[in-house]
């Protein structure tokens, strides 16, 4: 009896050992969930931190689609729509168990000198193969400090020019005018629109309109004269272009609202008749031209491109084509390398199309030129996908984005024009500079000093007499500190 039931135990023993071995994938190796850990072993929920936006991810349809296809459930939160920055640098100060944030530019350069991240060589190495490969090389050179990674790059997926101005072409024919070309055709339509129509003949609310600027070359914060990297401040440009606003604002060709002015009353007086020109993008398109039809039905909106100047200076600036987001592991973090491995998991080529664009044939369709949205089904399940990537399959993303841009037929149409103005645009010199610290404590107090004095300046309450006395300022106020470091940078990485 004894006889039988050892080897009855010794055959279930051979019998368990065999289905272990057998089991799994055909790798040779144990079963495993897609991660490295063996069915059954639980995967931890994760954290992720991102940009302010007034919905809730938890609830969206890309959240469902990553937790099925990763195995990874994920808490996911939003900074505030109202001082973003503060409620971050208090979460991170206070060491928020996060295992992923996605940070802008000025986000991660403060936080990664600061310290607050964990360095990712290591983790890359060992997790996060698909991370590497989808990615160029020289973008992961962007995110060193000191030479150490401490953000996965999430590539902008092309360079794009954003703007141009718009007229009502009915205007156009009311005055018997052409398009202008040229800064002093655009000066000549201006007084016409004030002295035959009696309505503001510009309104905007922009420091730096690169349509106009760019006839002064200033298009870019930066840019490279005789060999050199300067800031515009430092250029004859910028001074030029300042005086020439300002008379458009002294002589009442501007908005005299212009200072104050936000997005949506700019929006309000162009399709309202108030105004004859506004400052305009491809992404405001569609809600510009409905608001202008239901006013003056049947209106076509008509683009004024990058102006030349009396010297033949023309340009526009490419926005884009560097990084737009840095994915960074917080040193709170309680499951760095699962948060590496989730990361991986994403970029994978089919799992990162599924994220980005859904399924053929329910959320997108292939046509002849190119991939077309399925409306509603696009918007409704991956309106927000863009919210949840963290990198990309950088190559491929390139197109998949213009379905996004497909949404609506008015915004890619006006998108497609404003592309017209790429051979005489430029992308800023500083685009694939590395965090610096110098600039991370810098930029955003610069940027700002900038902007108020130039709005000054167009609107009369600053003399242009008092240009040079204020680059000394804001050079003393940390730019030429910042200056000298990005010039050091451009000069290495000649």
């Amino acid at each position: 009896m004894f006889k039988k039931l050892s080897a009855g135990i010794a055959l279930v023993l051979v019998m368990a050992l065999l289905a272990a071995c057998g089991s799994g994938n055909n790798s040779g190796g144990s079963s495993s969930n897609g991660d490295g850990k063996p069915e059954g072993e639980s995967k931890p929920e994760l954290r992720q931190l991102g940009f302010q936006r007034n919905f809730d991810p938890n609830q969206d349809p890309v959240a469902k689609f990553l937790e099925e296809k990763t195995g990874y459930k994920v808490k996911y939160e939003t900074l505030p729509l109202e001082n973003p920055d503060d409620k971050l640098n208090l979460l991170m100060a206070n060491n928020e168990p996060y295992d992923i944030v996605k940070l802008s530019g000025t986000q991660y350069n403060r936080l990664a000198v600061q310290g607050a991240l964990e360095p990712l060589d290591e983790l890359l190495a060992e997790h996060g193969q698909n991370l590497l490969e989808a990615t160029p090389a020289e973008f992961y050179e962007n995110t060193k400090v000191d030479g150490k990674i401490y953000g996965i790059p999430e590539k902008h997926p092309r360079g794009f020019v954003g703007s141009a101005l718009a007229i009502r072409q009915g205007l156009l024919d009311e005055l018997g005018m052409e398009v202008p070309t040229t800064i002093d055709e655009f000066y000549n339509l201006l007084k016409a629109i004030k002295e035959q129509k009696g309505i503001i003949p510009l309104t905007g609310f922009e420091s730096m309109v690169p349509e106009i600027s760019g006839a002064f070359g200033v298009v870019t914060s930066f840019d490279v004269q005789d060999g050199k990297l300067i800031h515009r401040l430092e250029g004859p440009g910028m001074k030029d272009y300042l005086a020439f606003m300002n008379k458009l604002y002294s002589e009442g060709l501007m908005d005299p609202e212009w200072p104050v002015n936000k997005s949506e009353t700019v929006q309000q007086k162009f399709t309202t008749g108030k105004a004859g020109i506004m400052t305009y993008g491809w992404g405001v398109a569609p809600a510009v031209t409905d608001a202008l039809n239901k006013n003056m039905p049947d209106s076509k909106i008509t683009l004024i491109t990058s102006l030349q100047g009396e010297d033949g200076q023309i340009g526009n600036w490419v926005q884009g084509g560097g990084v737009s987001w840095y994915i960074a592991i917080p040193k709170s973090s309680k499951h760095k390398e699962d948060a590496m491995k989730y990361l991986n998991m994403k970029v994978e080529a089919a799992t990162f199309k599924e994220l980005a664009i859904g399924q053929e044939g329910v959320h997108f369709k292939v046509e002849d030129d190119g991939m077309h949205p399925i409306l509603p089904a696009f918007n409704d399940d991956r309106g927000n996908s863009d919210w949840f990537m963290t990198s990309t399959d950088a190559d491929a993303f390139e197109e998949q984005w213009l379905l996004r841009v497909r949404k609506n037929p008015i915004m890619f149409d006006t998108f497609q024009e404003i592309q017209k103005q790429l051979p005489v645009s430029v992308s800023d010199p500083t685009l694939l500079a590395p965090p610096m610290p110098v600039v991370a404590n810098n930029l955003q107090k610069l940027n700002k000093l900038e902007n108020d004095y130039a709005i000054k300046v167009m609107a009369g309450a600053e003399s242009l007499d008092g240009y040079d006395q204020f680059v000394e300022g804001w050079m003393s106020q940390g730019g030429k500190d910042m200056v000298d470091e990005l010039r050091a940078w451009h000069e290495q990485s000649k």
